[in-house]
């Protein structure tokens, strides 16, 4: 049996805190050698367009699943098909646009609860679309923030994104004039824009600060410039393979120096503690973030069996023929 979960479906039972227990879990598994991580690999479709596809297995818990999304005419359509290893069923299908949002701030939520400083309170936030609105949740749901600050291009977004945030969260998200203010003196900064160029300056940065850098998935894109990566004591990434791939925030800052990579580190083994991550409170950390299906399956997987508990989805007929002839 597979059972179909809609958007709206997957917004009634998928909340931040379950999402960020979800990735963490996922984490410490993937240190542990439980969970199988393929990364993202892409087609260029005629016109400019593109479809992606990646893949984990959860050997502990027996589920694999893939996610594939088209980018067609700027419209993006995100799927998540879910399988049982034991029976090799598909047993979901996930539609998943607002679910990649959860996870992508989830996994920031984890980096900053284990990178940040404890007595972190003012957060800055670059960039003012749906992955921005999870970035802000997902560190406020991990860490006691005061205030914080938004920065986009678009003054009415930021005006929208700051009353919006500041209604949901219940402190104070002030709309700033430039990228420089709303950066400055920030002790958790998250970048989330479509940007190809830096839109974050290492000048500007504060001693301490822990920075989530989640957009410029591309190896010729950045949001960070040379001095904002530079200053970075601790870099911290979701896979290296995928990042020697497409972070382009690194790969343009190490300018083709391999020695640059061997001190980056995975988050997988921060989280499972076996590599270290922030060792003081004037360090600054970096995670840049390009998104892997370990966090996809692990959200898939809890809206799965949320969705069973609550009787909601619909059944869709695949393969009912053979199960039928299997049966008689």
């Amino acid at each position: 049996m597979t059972l179909h979960i809609s958007e709206s479906e997957v917004r009634s039972v998928l909340t931040m805190p379950i999402a960020i227990e979800a990735v963490e879990e996922i984490s410490r598994k993937q240190a542990n050698g439980e969970v199988a991580v393929h990364p993202r690999r892409r087609f260029e479709l005629p016109g400019g367009g593109f479809f992606h596809y990646m893949a984990a297995a959860d050997f502990s818990t027996g589920y694999v699943a893939m996610k594939q999304y088209t980018y067609v005419q700027g419209k993006i359509r995100f799927m998540v098909p879910l399988y049982e290893m034991k029976t090799g069923d598909l047993v979901a299908m996930i539609e998943a646009d607002y679910m990649g949002q959860l996870r992508t701030g989830a996994a920031s939520g984890v980096a900053t609860k284990v990178l940040s400083r404890q007595n972190s309170r003012i957060a800055a936030v670059i960039g003012t679309g749906g992955q921005a609105r999870t970035q802000l949740e997902a560190v406020a749901a991990v860490r006691k923030l005061e205030s914080a600050r938004v920065f986009g291009r678009d003054a009415a977004k930021r005006e929208k994104f700051s009353k919006e945030m500041t209604e949901r969260l219940g402190f104070p998200v002030k709309s700033a004039a430039s990228s420089s203010e709303a950066v400055r003196g920030a002790d958790i900064l998250c970048t989330a824009t479509t940007a190809a160029n830096p839109v974050v300056s290492g000048a500007d940065l504060a001693p301490g600060v822990h920075i989530n850098a989640i957009g410029a998935n591309h190896a010729h894109k950045r949001e960070l410039d040379d001095e904002a990566v530079a200053s970075a004591d601790v870099i911290v990434v979701d896979s290296i393979e995928q990042s020697r791939q497409e972070a382009g925030d690194l790969i343009l800052a190490f300018r083709g120096d391999e020695t640059c990579w061997t001190g980056v580190k995975k988050l997988s083994d921060v989280v499972a503690k076996k590599s270290p991550g922030r060792t003081s409170d004037s360090e600054v950390t970096l995670f840049k973030s390009n998104g892997i299906a370990s966090w996809d399956l692990a959200v898939a997987m809890k809206v799965y069996a949320l969705a069973k508990e609550k009787k909601l989805g619909r059944v869709l007929p695949f393969w009912i023929g053979d199960v039928f002839s299997q049966m008689s």
